[in-house]
């Protein structure tokens, strides 16, 4: 790149994480969310306990652990779909405690699912005018004069087309959701997340069921929404993956965060080795090494 090329947004959010300490709950330079003493329990099992954690604003941030580590739990907790025990978190300096999952969507930090929630039923256009916000025409007295919401309908439209053409999913508007394969289902509820216009987007496995076919065209996807200014926070356990497109990493094992840090160093961290693979592991967990898949020895 020539010396006087403009910074892109992934050089942007690697320079701001660059002097961030690789220590759980590091305090990052420009947080757009910070969650203190988030607890969670089921009965006797605490599945959530994050004593500190901030994602830096305008990167994408990737929260890994093992199974059972508490990572969807924490999602859920984050977005309004689950109540903590205890605990604060912050969206922009707005207390979300308490606000209910599509009020938190509505302020701008909007999520999807390890199993996506398309409506079936409907048509691929029906499902992202759905994802608008604000419509008049779902107002009960206005819905029936249709010159009141008509002109709104055709913008929602005309947005919702050019985000299906963006995600290589118009020729599908007209199909039934329930028609989909497993990745454009996943292609879909991205694109519908982008209806709102959001500042934050959390992707809950986006890879889950995905055909390799797709795979490629979904990371970019993912990677064009930081270059277009916003926030991402996924979780995922596909680590080729995790190493390609994130900018920082937040490891959970049982709840807790144990490490944090760009991917590569986090995948030579020791505590996140033995929370993968348990104790007596005889290879090496770096860049060119095990999986994070690769079953413990003990």
């Amino acid at each position: 790149m020539p010396d006087n090329a403009p910074e892109t947004r992934k050089e942007a959010a690697q320079r701001a994480l660059a002097d961030v300490p690789r220590v759980p709950g590091a305090p990052k330079p420009d947080p757009i969310l910070i969650a203190d003493g988030v607890v969670r329990s089921f009965g006797g099992l605490t599945a959530v306990d994050v004593a500190h954690v901030e994602v830096q604003r305008g990167a994408i941030t990737a929260l890994i652990g093992p199974n059972g580590a508490g990572k969807t739990t924490f999602f859920n907790l984050l977005t309004g779909f689950d109540t903590p025990n205890t605990g604060t978190w912050l969206f922009n300096g707005h207390d979300l405690a308490g606000v209910a999952a599509f009020r938190v969507a509505r302020m701008g930090m909007i999520r999807t699912f390890q199993l996506t929630k398309a409506l079936s039923k409907m048509t691929v256009m029906e499902n992202m005018r759905l994802g608008a916000t604000g419509q008049k025409g779902e107002r009960l007295l206005s819905s029936i004069f249709g010159f009141l919401w008509s002109a709104q309908e055709r913008q929602v439209t005309a947005k919702a087309e050019e985000l299906l053409s963006r995600f290589n999913m118009l020729q599908k508007k007209d199909d039934f959701a329930g028609s989909l394969s497993g990745g454009q289902r996943k292609l879909l509820e991205m694109a519908r997340a982008l209806m709102t216009d959001p500042e934050m987007v959390m992707l809950d496995e986006p890879m889950a069921g995905v055909n390799p076919a797709l795979t490629q065209s979904l990371l970019q996807h993912i990677k064009d929404l930081r270059e277009q200014g916003m926030t991402v926070l996924f979780v995922e356990h596909d680590m080729d993956m995790v190493r390609d497109i994130s900018d920082w990493v937040i490891v959970m094992a049982q709840g807790k965060v144990i490490a944090e840090g760009p991917p590569d160093e986090v995948m030579r961290d020791e505590a996140v080795i033995v929370a993968y693979l348990g104790g007596h592991h005889d290879k090496a967990l770096t860049s060119s090494g095990v999986s994070f898949t690769e079953e413990a020895h003990g």
